[in-house]
């Protein structure tokens, strides 16, 4: 997951995109831009369509405010045909009459994906807070303004670190991708961790006995149970092995602290 932030960014496709108005302008747009633009009101433009895909740069194809699944993805067929593979579809949503506001349909990223076998990225320009959505339906990315806030980009970047090793998983073809797709999943250990430290120091407020003393060993037997069905490769005792270090540095963390860390509580 690479979450796109203000100008495109997804596998090769660079930061400085340009929207071709017409052919004729491709030329020129070739000699500056790392990649090209393709929006709604050109869809039907097939002259322009089958121009852009013979420039030879990344294409973006940005679906428009009224325009349908089938003429969306002619458009890119219309690139691809030209020699061009690499090209990222982007959903924008549909314009709500007399609101001002896009209704983004994600429903569509898992359908686009599998019939033109491209990343597909979510345009969350007018609902930033759709960002975690955006990816938790699948999308490889999502696309905010440019003047999109500090707190808005970080919330995305949240969520692609957190929602993506969940909702898909990825089989690394080489070393760097596998590394990388680790890198990913030990980023939401690593959160998870936290939370759980946090709940854990929240736990010994409601018990008689707090700390490595309070300890239930009955309980303990029960997590690991429970975690057994999703951890198939691993024996119990193995599962065990791993929730005893983590019980151990949760309460001792607990005990250091003489207030419980309270995020995400």
């Amino acid at each position: 997951m690479e979450v796109v932030l203000r100008w495109v960014r997804y596998l090769s496709v660079p930061q400085q995109l340009v929207e071709p108005c017409t052919a004729a302008g491709l030329p020129a747009i070739k000699e500056y831009a790392d990649g090209l633009v393709v929006c709604g009101p050109w869809m039907q433009d097939f002259r322009l369509l089958t121009a852009v895909g013979g420039v030879g740069l990344p294409v973006v194809v940005h679906r428009g405010h009224h325009c349908t699944t089938g003429e969306w993805l002619s458009a890119v067929e219309y690139i691809r045909a030209e020699g061009t593979d690499d090209v990222v579809l982007c959903e924008a949503g549909s314009r709500r009459f007399g609101t001002g506001r896009t209704s983004l349909d994600l429903a569509l990223v898992h359908e686009v994906r599998e019939r033109a076998g491209l990343p597909v990225v979510v345009d969350v320009t007018d609902t930033p807070w759709l960002a975690g959505a955006a990816v938790a339906a699948g999308a490889d990315g999502v696309w905010l303004a440019e003047s999109a806030g500090t707190a808005d980009v970080d919330a995305a970047r949240e969520a692609a670190t957190v929602l993506a090793p969940v909702v898909r998983q990825v089989s690394g073809h080489s070393l760097a991708a596998c590394r990388e797709a680790i890198d990913r999943v030990d980023a939401v250990l690593a959160s998870l961790l936290e939370y759980r430290v946090t709940l854990a120091a929240e736990v010994q407020r409601h018990k008689p006995v707090g700390g490595h003393a309070g300890r239930d060993p009955g309980r303990e037997a029960e997590i690991v149970r429970a975690m057994a069905p999703r951890a198939p490769s691993l024996t119990r005792d193995q599962i065990a092995h791993v929730m005893d270090a983590v019980l151990t540095v949760g309460l001792g963390v607990a005990e250091a602290n003489a207030e419980p860390p309270v995020w995400r509580l």
